[in-house]
């Protein structure tokens, strides 16, 4: 498959064009060994991992409702909008750090086109202006 994007590697240029966008609603992790539940889920979830404790997923509020997994820990999905390489290095590093040194708890899910981030819903509002700042900080370093 062709990329129309051009893919970044480097640090300090991924986290410079990281443009963080808070999605709307509120997602949860959710686990299940219920093969049922798993199958039926699979086709509801933004994203999915087998692991050996069971499947896991990450549901909207209104899935996670549905299949009656716990709603105790809403989540709000932060989307870096830049075209990190699958062999860039440091952009969850640098994301993680900068939310862990400020006390904010983050889910990092990286996919084919853009990296994931995942923070407790009542701290999003807080973790989006650090990570504005992470990139304003990285466009000045790079310049």
């Amino acid at each position: 498959m062709t990329q129309n994007h051009t893919l970044v590697r480097e640090r300090q240029a991924m986290l410079a064009g990281m443009t963080p966008v808070l999605k709307g609603g509120r997602y949860y992790f959710c686990s299940t060994k219920d093969a049922s539940i798993a199958a039926s889920a699979a086709g509801d979830s933004l994203a999915m991992l087998r692991e050996d404790e069971g499947t896991a997923f990450v549901l909207d509020e209104a899935n996670a409702t549905a299949y009656g997994f716990d709603l105790s820990m809403p989540m709000c999905r932060i989307v870096l909008e830049v075209f990190s390489a699958l062999d860039g290095v440091g952009l969850t590093a640098g994301v993680a750090t900068a939310l862990a040194d400020h006390g904010i708890p983050c889910n990092m899910i990286a996919a084919y086109h853009h990296d994931n981030v995942f923070v407790p819903e009542a701290m999003a509002g807080r973790a989006m202006s650090l990570l504005q700042e992470v990139q304003r900080a990285a466009i000045k370093d790079k310049d």
